[in-house]
């Protein structure tokens, strides 16, 4: 005995279409579940052909097939939004997915990206080696110096100005309101990456962002266990991205987006837990002789950006430099930690450093790595949300045994 689409039942197939068939696609049910489902199908069927082909022609939403829209998915993307303030946000396979998506969504050949020069890794190999084979002209631009800013970008008129809220990894913090206000009286779109800030502590949107990307693989998802990315915008905007997506495919999973949505539930918490163990760990090294210099937002004196943060927090992301050191002393220092993990990722629950030369930005030359800042002394350290007496203790007998080996 089988069921088929309409709820008939039949006694006449064959064990094989049985076995594909059985338990499919049962009535709509009339309970609403307390948790987002996932919906791992590949495409969606309708009764009514024309309903479907609506759908495609974007004559009402719905869902057809998931490198379109997934309902899953979608969830992820409608709680990114309502965290960011925005209209609507567009979901990525990885951080990565997101950012070239809206790098491309802005700027084309004959075009101009006027861009921080102290970004991730990776997205600085995008602007220094993918950008210019699409014919885009790149100029990397201190955002910290808004006199210099107005000169580059009265002089290059650019299609799209980029950045990040606090950069990755040296801490600088972006003046989002005036980037954004100098950008636009150029004639140009601002994007920013918030990965770092996460929307519990900056929202870009409210400052004049017109792309704000997150790596939701980090502080969003917070678990280590799932890859993704997100552009939050205006509904025009993403839009278009999500054209784009649809031909690129570069598309979020739907076990992932049920993994990055459960992340958002207690990523205020798990935010607020970060900050608090950051500040104090952030003091510690300072505090100590064998490091030559912290880069921590919550060390900055007060200023004019202060005004963009949504509290007093500012985050878990610390990088320092560890006196005299090279690149052996690092690895040696990495290799005694026993609590904190030695990883190639952030925003995770618990405490993971990396060493910048050679990891995230090992992509960017050794005499740019230099003028940017990031020497092979440079430690980023992302804080967890363990006992910070415990963090602390692991880094000092890391550092005993770096120094003790110098």
């Amino acid at each position: 005995m089988t069921t088929d689409r309409a709820g008939a039942r039949h006694q006449t197939r064959g064990l094989a279409t049985t076995a594909v068939h059985a338990g499919e696609r049962p009535p709509r049910p009339d309970f609403t579940p307390t948790s987002m489902p996932i919906y791992p199908a590949s495409a969606f069927i309708y009764e009514d052909s024309t309903i479907q082909d609506a759908i495609f022609g974007n004559e009402r939403p719905g869902y057809v097939y998931t490198r379109y829209a997934n309902p899953t998915i979608r969830a992820f993307e409608e709680a990114v939004a309502a965290l960011e303030d925005t209209e609507d946000a567009i979901a990525f396979a990885s951080g990565m997915g997101a950012i070239y998506a809206a790098i491309m969504l802005d700027a084309k050949a004959g075009d101009t990206i006027v861009a921080a020069p102290d970004v991730y890794g990776a997205t600085y190999a995008i602007l220094s080696r993918i950008a210019p084979d699409h014919g885009i002209n790149v100029r990397f631009c201190d955002m910290r110096d808004l006199a210099a800013l107005e000169r580059v970008v009265a002089e290059t008129k650019p299609s799209l100005v980029l950045c990040e809220t606090m950069s990755n990894p040296l801490m600088r913090i972006a003046n989002v309101a005036e980037v954004a206000r100098i950008a636009h009286a150029g004639g140009a779109k601002m994007m920013i990456d918030n990965t770092f800030a996460s929307p519990m502590l900056v929202n870009p949107a409210k400052f004049g962002a017109d792309s704000v990307v997150h790596s939701g693989t980090k502080y969003i998802g917070g678990h280590g266990d799932a890859t993704g990315g997100v552009v939050a915008a205006s509904e025009e905007r993403v839009a278009a991205l999500r054209e784009i997506n649809k031909l690129i495919g570069a598309v979020l999973s739907p076990f992932d987006a049920w993994i990055l949505l459960r992340g958002v539930k207690t990523l205020p918490l798990r935010v607020r837990q970060h900050s608090a163990n950051a500040r104090e760990v952030a003091r510690w090294l300072a505090a100590d002789p064998r490091v030559a210099r912290v880069n921590y937002a919550g060390l900055n004196p007060p200023s004019a950006v202060d005004a963009q943060f949504n509290s007093a927090d500012r985050g878990g992301m610390i990088s320092f430099e560890i006196a005299g050191a090279g690149k052996e002393d690092v690895f040696r220092f990495q290799d005694s930690l026993r609590l904190v993990l030695p990883a190639t990722t952030l925003g995770d629950v618990w405490s993971l450093v990396l060493f910048p030369a050679n990891s995230s930005h090992r992509a960017v030359p050794a005499e740019d790595r230099a003028t940017i800042g990031i020497g092979d002394n440079l430690v980023r350290l992302s804080v967890g949300i363990e006992d910070v007496q415990d963090i602390i203790t692991d880094l000092d007998q890391a550092l005993a045994a770096t120094v003790a080996g110098m």
